[in-house]
């Protein structure tokens, strides 16, 4: 986890390293949970007999349920001795699923901080997540967050 004093400190460390996170393990629980909560109840990722006679051998995460991963790993990446009042989800600018996650499979964040901008509403953060999964080169996903720290 990366630590800084105040928000200041946070707007002069364009291009800091944050991470990496713990690892998160995503069990057919999750994926369950998550089909139940969206109502996406694709074969891919809920019927195991079909699932494993499939492309992948196994069921598999949805891409935005690896996507919503981002709200558990982002407090692990930074810490502010001195925190704004708010912080507010300001939206996504890209993101890019590379590689499925495989049910059992295990997950973490590594994240840059890509832009900081002053504006009158706050700060502007625009974090560039890569989640990876364990023991493969391809990470899940690539997205750039948009964060608003709200002093």
């Amino acid at each position: 986890m990366r630590e800084f004093a105040d928000v200041q400190e946070v707007a002069q460390a364009k291009g800091a390293r944050l991470g990496p996170t713990d690892w998160l393990t995503i069990d057919q629980s999750r994926i369950d949970l998550f089909a139940d909560a969206t109502s996406d109840h694709q074969w891919i990722h809920v019927d195991h007999e079909k699932a494993a006679a499939g492309p992948f051998g196994t069921t598999i995460a949805h891409g935005y349920l690896s996507l919503s991963l981002l709200a558990h790993f982002s407090p692990q990446l930074i810490k502010v001795a001195k925190p704004p009042k708010m912080s507010i989800n300001y939206g996504l600018n890209k993101v890019r699923f590379l590689q499925p996650v495989a049910s059992g499979s295990r997950v973490r964040d590594v994240a840059e901080l890509s832009e900081v901008k002053e504006s009158e509403k706050g700060l502007l953060l625009t974090v560039t997540h890569t989640v990876e999964i364990e023991g493969e080169e391809r990470p899940a996903l690539v997205a750039e967050s948009l964060g608003l720290w709200v002093p």
